[in-house]
């Protein structure tokens, strides 16, 4: 998907880009592919690449979710940067906080902002279960995001915490993310949550399987989640 392409598929689910957005999309392509030559970003650097399976792949959740409004997102382990900075490109609206635990890409992220010209971005170098046990950011989120990071079940302990009441988890997945969610109900429903919609579609060109899974926020999550870091992942919630 070049540039062009990436603008006019974009254009068929109503998001129209004007010269600035269209120009920033430019930068951060240039800003990624430099960058990762000294740390490891991604290892998808062709330009048709990063605008189908970044850039593309990141807004897809705006054509299953409202991002016109002024709400705040926390995405965790955004690597370099997405879903939330292409977001936040297409909707200048939106507040970003972004947590990551390797010191590295958040240096890249803070230079990204200033290259993109940014405002109402945070950057935090953090493993997503302390940052969810810390009472200044624990439950104050609309919205929180995270993209391919972990299994279901992992993934719902690492944000739901975040998110306030009434706010969303928005997993962002590949294939077998129905029997991702089978593994992660119980998980889901202890941690406050409650499976509002799974929309499942295929990526332009490539026809590769993608799933936005949005989940509510019905209850305050228990104190005593997210574990200590690494348990999650090691024993995920049965």
């Amino acid at each position: 998907m070049n540039p062009e392409q990436f603008v006019r598929e974009l254009q068929k689910h109503g998001i129209e880009l004007n010269e600035t957005q269209i120009n920033q999309f430019s930068i951060y392509f240039k800003t990624l592919v430099e960058w990762n030559e000294k740390i490891n970003l991604t290892a998808l650097t062709s330009e048709q690449d990063v605008y189908l399976k970044h850039f593309f792949d990141s807004i897809s959740a705006a054509f299953y979710y409202d991002f016109t409004k002024d709400v705040h997102i926390c995405d965790v382990g955004a690597g370099a940067g997405f879903p939330s900075i292409p977001l936040k490109i297409c909707f200048p609206n939106l507040k970003v906080t972004i947590v990551d635990s390797l010191k590295k890409r958040i240096g890249f992220l803070h230079h990204l902002a200033t290259e993109l010209d940014i405002t109402d971005v945070a950057f935090y170098h953090d493993r997503a279960e302390n940052f969810g046990k810390n009472p200044q950011f624990r439950g104050t989120f609309d919205i929180v995001m995270a993209r391919a990071v972990a299994r279901m079940s992992v993934l719902s302990e690492l944000c739901l915490p975040l998110c306030k009441k009434d706010g969303v988890f928005i997993a962002m997945k590949g294939a077998q993310t129905e029997a991702e969610l089978t593994d992660a109900e119980s998980a889901i429903e202890q941690l406050g949550g409650a499976i509002n919609d799974i929309h499942t579609f295929y990526l332009p060109e490539e026809n590769s399987e993608r799933s936005i899974v949005l989940i509510d926020k019905k209850r305050k999550t228990p104190g005593k989640y997210p574990r200590k870091a690494g348990v999650p992942n090691k024993n995920p919630l049965a």
